[in-house]
């Protein structure tokens, strides 16, 4: 081991010590539980799989499921779309960090605070139903803008978009300003560079902020229940609520895992997808030194 390595296995160890013993180990523990039984509000040790058949029998879970699905996909979706013009132009175009700054600013606000924002906004005395009032557009305030699918998705796209835009930015920024110029003297069009050289390079970036904001959304249990009502509910309710309302640890750690091999389903799907329509480009073989020479 060379110096360099020995340095850099140091500066790693505290990190990863941390994510070992307060993310690994926790997992697997919470993996063993999904096996376990729960007999009134008690955990019996055991090792059975009732807890992922009761789950994937449970029209509530699917439901759930289906809704958090739809709502992560839609949120991440629109997310994603909004953050890559923002970050191309604070990669590529802005002179001055003032935009990107302001990014950073929304974060000062509390979590909490912005979705009372939102419920304000979207409620029948709410602002978006003053205008549509005045305008005359409707009669009678719009009562499904709360307490909806659509409430979720948009109050959850507002509060991960700058992380979406800080992925994007670190993505974009790896690549140089003259490839892109080079593609533009070559003919093409400044979406045709963005499709052929931006694109490409930054795919793992644009991904890893698609499937991080698909996982938050899916995950999160404050905000559907805040603004989703029973309609716009998520796995991440319902999970939390078997182990703070029903005490039924086991079935709550199956419903997570379960909800983690759907992530990691639509994580391959993604892949895919990018691979199919030549947005990710597959990988070289490379030969081994002694072939190539």
């Amino acid at each position: 081991m060379t110096p360099s390595q020995r340095t850099g296995g140091v500066l790693a160890a505290p990190a990863a010590i941390y994510m070992l013993l307060f993310f690994v180990v926790p997992a697997i523990l919470l993996f063993s539980y999904s096996f376990w039984m729960s007999s009134g509000f008690r955990i019996v040790p055991d090792f059975v799989l009732t807890n992922y058949i009761s789950a994937v029998r449970s029209p509530l879970f699917l439901r759930v499921t289906y809704n958090a699905i739809v709502i992560g996909l839609v949120t991440a979706s629109v997310t994603l779309c909004l953050s890559i013009p923002v970050g191309y132009y604070l990669t590529y175009v802005a002179r001055s960090k003032i935009i990107f700054y302001l990014v950073l600013v929304t974060w000062f606000s509390s979590y909490l605070v912005r979705i009372y924002a939102w419920r304000t906004l979207l409620g029948t005395n709410g602002l978006l139903n003053a205008v549509l009032l005045q305008l005359g557009i409707v009669h009678t305030p719009v009562q499904a803008f709360l307490f909806s699918p659509f409430a979720v998705a948009i109050t959850l796209t507002h509060i991960y978009l700058p992380f979406a835009i800080l992925m994007v930015v670190s993505a974009m920024s790896e690549i140089k300003a003259e490839l892109i110029e080079a593609s533009r003297d070559l003919g093409t069009s400044a979406l045709g560079a963005f499709f052929r050289v931006v694109a490409p390079n930054a795919a793992q970036g644009l991904i890893g902020a698609f499937m991080l904001t698909f996982i938050l959304v899916a995950g999160d249990y404050v905000t559907p229940q805040m603004v989703g009502g029973s309609s716009g509910q998520t796995t991440g309710l319902l999970i939390a609520d078997q182990f703070r309302k029903t005490g039924n640890w086991p079935l709550g750690a199956a419903q997570a895992f379960l909800m983690f091999l759907v992530s990691l389903v639509i994580y391959a799907l993604v892949l895919a997808l990018g691979r199919l329509t030549g947005l990710i480009p597959a990988r070289r073989k490379t030969k081994p030194a002694k072939e190539v020479a």
